[in-house]
C-alpha cells in the first residue's frame, strides 16, 4: 500500500512551472472577476443568513429556553422543530448552491479553464516534461 512518488506518476511535469504571467492575466481578466463576483453574490448572503439563523437558534436556546419548551404536537416541542429546520436549511442551501453553480459558475469557469489549459500545458512541454498535445506528441 505504498504511494507513488510524484515523479512516478505518468504525464506529470515535476519540474514544469506554470506561466505566472498567464495566471495573473486570467486573475485580472474581466471574465474571471465577473466569475468571482457572481460566486460572492451567492455565497456571502447565503452564509450570512445561515449564520444568523443558527445564531438565533443558539441564543434562543441559551437565553430563552422556555420558548423551545413550547409544545407543538404530542411530545414534540418548538426546540425540536427548530433544530430539524436547521438541518433542513443546510440541505436546502446546499441544493440551491449546486443548482446555482451548475447554471452560472461552472460554465464560466469551464470557459476560463479551456483558455488557460493550453498555456499551462505549453509550460510543461517547454520544459520537456509535459504530456504533449492531444495526440500524445510533444510540441
Amino acid at each position: 500500500m505504498g504511494s507513488a512518488a510524484p515523479d512516478d506518476r505518468p504525464d506529470v511535469a515535476s519540474d514544469a512551472e506554470p506561466d505566472i504571467e498567464a495566471l495573473r492575466a486570467v486573475q485580472n481578466s474581466p471574465r474571471f472577476r465577473a466569475l468571482k463576483r457572481r460566486h460572492r453574490l451567492f455565497v456571502l448572503p447565503a452564509t450570512g443568513l445561515c449564520l444568523a439563523w443558527y445564531l438565533a437558534y443558539v441564543l434562543t436556546a441559551g437565553y430563552a429556553p422556555q420558548v423551545f419548551a413550547t409544545p407543538v404536537a404530542g411530545s414534540m416541542n418548538l426546540g425540536m422543530v427548530w433544530g430539524l429546520a436547521q438541518v433542513a436549511t443546510t440541505f436546502a442551501v446546499t441544493m440551491l448552491y449546486v443548482w446555482y453553480a451548475n447554471k452560472y459558475l461552472d460554465p464560466a469557469a469551464a470557459e476560463i479553464r479551456a483558455e488557460l489549459e493550453p498555456v499551462l500545458a505549453g509550460a510543461g512541454a517547454a520544459t520537456g516534461a509535459g504530456a504533449g498535445g492531444a495526440n500524445g506528441t510533444r510540441a
